[in-house]
């Protein structure tokens, strides 16, 4: 199953701040995920151009898998990420065959 994840960072500089403090373990907690995968991921921008968020498509056998990741997510348990949302989706074969297509 694929989840879409829509996370929303708390505002401001605090923000920016705990964002860099946890992305270190972010990214290394990524990697070794065994239950759940990234299939693609992309920072949200702000009118301005600033990161206010992230967007994520995961691979996961069940919700309660995605889920678990959710609880042990360092942009979670540092509160960057403030608001969540998940929804299930499909993603298309084109996309999963191919891979991420760069748009020029």
């Amino acid at each position: 199953m694929r989840y879409l994840v829509i996370a929303y960072d708390r505002p401001g500089a605090e923000g920016r701040r705990r964002r860099a403090r946890a992305r270190e373990r972010h990214l290394a907690q990524a990697a070794s995920m065994k239950q759940v995968k990234a299939v693609f991921g992309t920072a949200i921008l702000g009118d301005e151009g600033e990161m206010i968020g992230s967007m994520l498509v995961m691979a996961a056998d069940s919700r309660e898998d995605l889920d678990a990741w959710l609880r042990v997510e360092p942009y979670v348990i540092d509160d960057v990420w403030r608001e969540v949302r998940v929804h299930p989706c499909q993603v298309g074969l084109s996309f999963l065959a191919t891979g991420c297509r760069t748009l020029k």
